[in-house]
């Protein structure tokens, strides 16, 4: 696996100033939680570091880079390619970075929508994605990011309700992972404060 300096260059010469920035606060914010949840440190900065390493491909890219590993689509990624980015990230992190962590694997490829009993890491890093300091403040915010450092559980159902509610205000589909992953920490953040 390549070192962390080395990935950083790649990704300053590929990524936007401000994606760069965003994915430098993601890995820092991964780097904190990990130290506060017990967690592999140098797995969480690497995840973090590499959660958006496809993002700054064009359409067309992400359907030659899914063709190239074999990526399912699913309809809904079909039409809107955005969401693609996640797990061509993740081949991406295997292919280009020397990445053959299956934790760190699934922490990229699932940061967007999360998925249902994520590892702990692949919570911190889809938390990590929505807390970082560079992003915009967005409504509850503070409360989120308060409950980053004290219960993943209500941290990722606050954001995944705040997500659900942004898309359909806006219309949007919604990938079925995300409604999974919300219901499933929705029932388990029920069962933890009974």
């Amino acid at each position: 696996m390549k070192e962390i300096n080395e990935i950083k260059k790649c990704l300053k010469d590929k990524l936007s100033k401000k994606r760069y920035e965003h994915t430098i606060g993601v890995m820092y914010t991964a780097a904190a939680m990990a130290m506060c949840y017990g967690e592999d440190i140098n797995k969480a900065l690497i995840a973090g570091l590499l959660h958006d390493c496809a993002k700054h491909l064009s359409d067309n890219q992400k359907m030659a880079a899914c063709k190239k590993y074999h990526l399912n689509i699913t309809p809904l990624e079909n039409d809107n390619k955005e969401l693609l980015h996640a797990k061509i990230g993740a081949a991406f992190a295997k292919d280009l970075y020397g990445v053959k962590d299956k934790e760190i694997l699934g922490a990229i490829k699932w940061h967007t929508t999360g998925r249902p009993d994520m590892t702990r890491l692949e919570e911190i890093i889809f938390i990590a994605d929505y807390i970082e300091p560079n992003r915009k403040e967005l409504p509850g915010m503070m409360e989120i990011r308060r409950l980053a450092f004290y219960n993943l559980t209500d941290c990722i159902v606050q954001i995944m309700e705040n997500t659900l509610k942004y898309l359909e205000g806006k219309k949007s589909l919604i990938d079925p992972s995300s409604h999974d992953t919300y219901m499933y920490y929705k029932t388990k953040q029920e069962r933890e404060h009974e």
